[in-house]
């Protein structure tokens, strides 16, 4: 069966990319900052937001039949690194990265209903 792409798929993609480079930035950045924002928690929610990102537009890009599970765990992943960086108060850096978390989420939590077609 022949992987189709469609528009809200690629938008998905796109927006998991999105996100993973926010987070990436946003880790460097609080490891500077120090304090609150580099302790282990909240490092690790955006490492593992970032690292299930990548994964979930990988697996969507190869046109993996397990692209729907993967996203539902990057939905919750991006979810909760959204609620650690909006705890930061009044970053610009973490209400930037907050607010690429819940597109990503909400375009990641499509992608985990949606059903393979046969």
């Amino acid at each position: 069966m022949p992987h189709i792409m469609n528009r809200e798929m690629q938008q998905c993609i796109d927006n998991c990319t999105a996100c993973h480079n926010s987070c990436v930035e946003t880790a460097a950045h609080c490891m500077e900052l120090g304090g609150e924002h580099a302790a282990a928690e909240h490092i690790r929610a955006l490492v593992d937001c970032a690292e299930l990102c990548a994964a979930s537009a990988n697996f969507m890009l190869r046109g993996s039949q397990l692209h729907p599970d993967v996203c539902g765990v990057c939905a919750d992943a991006c979810e909760r690194c959204a609620e650690e960086c909006e705890r930061m108060g009044d970053d610009e850096m973490m209400k930037k990265c907050a607010a690429a978390c819940r597109r990503c989420a909400e375009s990641c939590r499509k992608m985990a209903n949606m059903t393979m077609s046969a």
